[in-house]
């Protein structure tokens, strides 16, 4: 008997509780190791380096970014029609490449290096959809979604003070610094990932309760977007508003920080942590919530609420009324309030809720490729047409302005899906959106 399955009978054996603590906890430590992989170089200033007249941190993060965000459109194929083999084997090859880029990163030469982190971004972009596939369809997927989602948060600081430490406290070279990040969390990520292939599938109540999660053809992609296609476009807006905002607070933290007075390096880890236990305790709150739809539009209020939470806090410190320290941590909390939640439970809701065949990894796939491709163009954006704003500065005007337009996306996404809830209550005869019970069925819209 192979070590995967020796653990997997032992995990088995366990109360569902135990297991669902061993799958939130496995997710959690892959993604987070992941992000040693993928986020380190951030916490570099690169600052005596520049090419073609432009900020090379701006080419590194640009180059990774668009390597990620090609390969978020190649997973709207990859992840929704992936099975459930080797799928750790996977996850361990990709991140393996992306260490190898980053070795490269730390050899050739500026500015040629700006190549690796393009293809340090490459594979990267299908680690969320393999993680996730381990994750949803359970009864309590908001719960093991929302620990691995605040990885998103926790480990943007943690990885950040990991790397300044060695830079800083070491003395390891800012171009090696990705490499020797990566490094520490080899071991980590082999474990977690092991760990993540021992965990038994959803059960026949997880099924009941949420639907059986499975591979989507071309055709059954097409008609899913057909289905819901204003809410999407509506969804996917608002999501690409979230990633620009999260990727200009993640990729120049350290600047933002700077800027504001804070150069201790425990900064990062210590805000974001508080940050990530708060939007925890809040998407954990929803396993509460059995009937599907009241849970996806609580998902709206709570989206809302961070985008209210964001927009005033920014507005309340360019008066002067809050100061930087509070601005960093409320603006922080509600962009990720608004931003996890897609991440985690709106579209495992979203799918219970009208009882879909399917999977979650399409969809999210289609929301982050677009994503993705606002943030490049943005940073452009940012460089030539407002270079003389900082980034603290052009991050609080995007805070601004983004927070009012995702919020109005957001009340009509809300009012779309609710009128199609009537709708198909009204023409079926059937309440979609009742607690399940026994089988599923698949409601056609």
């Amino acid at each position: 008997m192979g070590l995967t399955a020796s653990i997997s009978g032992k995990i088995s054996r366990y109360p569902y509780v135990v297991i669902s603590l061993i799958t939130a906890s496995a997710a959690f430590g892959c993604y987070t190791s992941m992000y040693a992989f993928r986020k380190a170089f951030t916490a570099g200033l690169y600052e005596e380096a520049e090419f073609l007249g432009i900020n090379y941190k701006l080419w590194l993060i640009s180059a990774q970014i668009l390597g990620y965000m090609l390969s978020k459109f190649y997973g709207i194929r990859f992840i929704s029609e992936l099975g459930h083999e080797k799928r750790g084997w996977k996850i361990v090859l990709l991140i393996s490449i992306a260490w190898i880029a980053l070795l490269g990163f730390a050899i050739v030469p500026a500015p040629y290096n700006i190549v690796c982190m393009f293809l340090n971004g490459l594979p990267l972009g299908l680690i969320w959809g393999l993680v996730f596939s381990f994750l949803e369809g359970r009864r309590i997927t908001e719960f093991l979604g929302a620990v691995m989602s605040i990885s998103l948060v926790f480990a943007s600081g943690f990885i950040k003070t990991v790397a300044r430490t060695l830079v800083d406290d070491l003395g390891v070279a800012e171009y090696w610094m990705p490499f020797a990040t990566g490094l520490l969390f080899v071991v980590p990520l082999l474990i977690f990932v092991l760990l993540l292939e021992a965990v038994p599938p959803p059960t026949k109540k997880d099924i009941e309760m949420r639907t059986l999660r499975a591979p989507m053809n071309a055709a059954q992609r097409r008609a899913f977007l057909s289905d819901f296609l204003p809410g999407i476009i509506l969804t996917v807006f608002a999501y690409l508003l979230f990633t620009v905002l999260r990727d200009i607070r993640d990729n120049f933290q350290v600047e933002i920080w700077s800027n504001l007075g804070f150069v201790n390096q425990d900064i990062y880890a210590k805000t974001d942590s508080v940050i990530a236990i708060i939007v925890l305790a809040l998407m954990s709150l929803l396993i509460l919530v059995r009937r599907n739809f009241v849970a996806f539009a609580l998902i709206h209020v709570m989206i809302l609420t961070g985008c209210l939470l964001a927009g005033i806090s920014t507005f309340l410190y360019l008066q002067e009324a809050l100061s930087g320290m509070n601005w960093m941590v409320i603006s922080g909390l509600g962009l990720y309030m608004a931003y996890i939640p897609y991440n985690a439970i709106f579209f495992e809701r979203l799918i219970a809720s009208y009882h879909q065949a399917g999977n979650i990894g399409f969809i999210m796939y289609v929301a982050d490729s677009t994503g993705y491709l606002g943030s490049v163009a943005v940073l452009f954006v940012r460089e030539f047409a407002f270079v003389n704003l900082s980034w603290t500065a052009f991050f609080q005007h995007a805070l601004l302005l983004c927070s009012l337009l995702a919020g109005l996306a957001v009340c009509f996404s809300l009012a779309y899906f609710y009128t199609k809830k009537v709708r198909i209550k009204d023409n079926t005869g059937t309440d979609a959106f009742s607690v399940p019970r026994g089988e599923v069925q698949i409601i056609k819209t």
